[in-house]
């Protein structure tokens, strides 16, 4: 069955690599645009490595490819070869929208800059993504999530608690962040086309929305704030926004605020503590911090999770059970809000992860597999124009591959 959604009909280049631009095409993806993926020849989008390369879970099922590039259809193109330029040519005239995330030269040699790609199709929105922006001394520097969005933008550096070194963090959650980004980008675009019939180069960069998620933090830099020390858990900056451990070694956040601070002292069976002097204001929280977490740490550590579980709940203090990817994948509130989706056509992999992106009423494409590499090379080819002898011809000049070049499973 097809699945009519807000972007049936809308014709997507992907001529993009790893995670967050990629990500973006299949946002689109999931409300029925139809997303032609390139790769290069040989092993293809590195992307389809990044299950096998620690420290990704080890399973039987390419998960990460199938989560960045569902929906897509795939072809493997030369750009490098001269003959390929033809069939760049047509699906630029093709395509609605083209995403690339090349850096800056490299992407005009593939003839995929975007004078050229506007040259081709005038009303094209074309999308790119950077590491570090199009201008300023680090313009050409290659950026992943974890150096751009992470390590550069104050984020990294932010997210550890006092005394320890910087740490890895979730590894393509910048991607992921910044593919919403680029996202939103494409369809102010598209809404901007409907409404003049102009085409527009939009972009991003991994560094504008590291720093757009260290915002808070930023800003106060920008305001000459003065910074609290990295947070320490035993005396934090507020102790009503701390991790605490249970007695059966679970650990959950407690964000509160004053007002919540009665309803905390009856879930902790110390309603006299609302009228201690030392807790009267946030002046006092700040400056008595230490010994109102150490009373925090001994209460919590008095009673298993499911014990605080109800208590907090009835006071309706603020907080969430600390949950490993692995208890979140179980979460059964990310079935009941479809957070998590059923995937089509891959042995192993029965469910995925859908995107944020939801409106109301309007159905979502089903998630089917990521393509093959090279899966669609002649369905594509001809719905463009090329004869069986023109794609013979291709294969021959180094254009496409042969047969048993393609079709390696995702």
């Amino acid at each position: 069955m097809t699945v009519e959604s807000v972007f049936t009909g809308l014709k997507v280049l992907d001529a993009s690599s790893f995670i967050a631009a990629p990500a973006a095409a299949t946002l689109l993806s999931d409300f029925g645009a139809d997303v032609i993926k390139i790769e290069p020849p040989g092993k293809g989008d590195p992307q389809r490595m990044l299950s096998s390369v620690p420290p990704s879970p080890r399973a039987e099922a390419n998960y990460s490819w199938h989560l960045a590039n569902r929906n897509k259809r795939g072809m493997v193109i030369d750009l490098k070869s001269p003959a390929a330029t033809e069939i760049l040519k047509r699906l630029v005239r093709w395509a609605d929208v083209v995403i690339t995330n090349f850096p800056h030269g490299t992407r005009e040699k593939l003839h995929l800059g975007y004078e050229e790609i506007s040259g081709w199709n005038p009303a094209v929105v074309y999308a790119d993504i950077t590491g570090f922006g199009d201008a300023g001394p680090d313009a050409g520097q290659p950026g992943f999530d974890l150096t751009a969005a992470w390590s550069r933008s104050g984020l990294l550096a932010s997210t550890r608690d006092a005394g320890a070194p910087p740490t890895v963090p979730v590894w393509g959650s910048g991607d992921y962040m910044t593919a919403i980004a680029i996202y939103a980008a494409i369809v102010t675009a598209l809404y901007r086309r409907e409404r003049t019939g102009l085409g527009a180069s939009v972009g991003t960069s991994l560094l504008a929305t590291g720093i757009w998620a260290t915002g808070t933090l930023v800003a106060g830099a920008l305001a000459d704030g003065t910074p609290f020390q990295l947070h320490d858990r035993k005396a934090p900056a507020n102790p009503l926004i701390n991790p605490y451990e249970t007695a059966d070694d679970e650990w959950f956040m407690l964000v509160a605020s004053p007002a919540h601070w009665p309803g905390l002292t009856r879930a902790i069976g110390h309603p006299e503590l609302v009228a201690d002097p030392r807790f009267a204001d946030v002046e006092g929280f700040v400056k008595n911090a230490a010994a109102l977490a150490e009373m925090l740490d001994a209460e919590f550590r008095s009673q298993p999770f499911a014990h605080w579980k109800e208590a907090l709940t009835r006071e309706r203090v603020t907080y969430s059970l600390i949950q490993t990817p692995e208890e979140a994948a179980r979460d059964p509130q990310l079935r009941a809000n479809d957070i998590v989706v059923p995937l089509e056509g891959v042995r192993g992999l029965e469910y995925t992860v859908n995107s944020p992106v939801n409106v109301r009423g309007v159905e979502k494409v089903p998630a089917k597999r990521a393509p093959d590499l090279g899966e669609h090379n002649d369905e594509v080819l001809t719905e463009l124009g090329f004869s069986p002898a023109d794609i013979a011809e291709l294969r021959a000049r180094g254009a496409i591959p042969g047969p048993a070049d393609a079709g390696a499973p995702g």
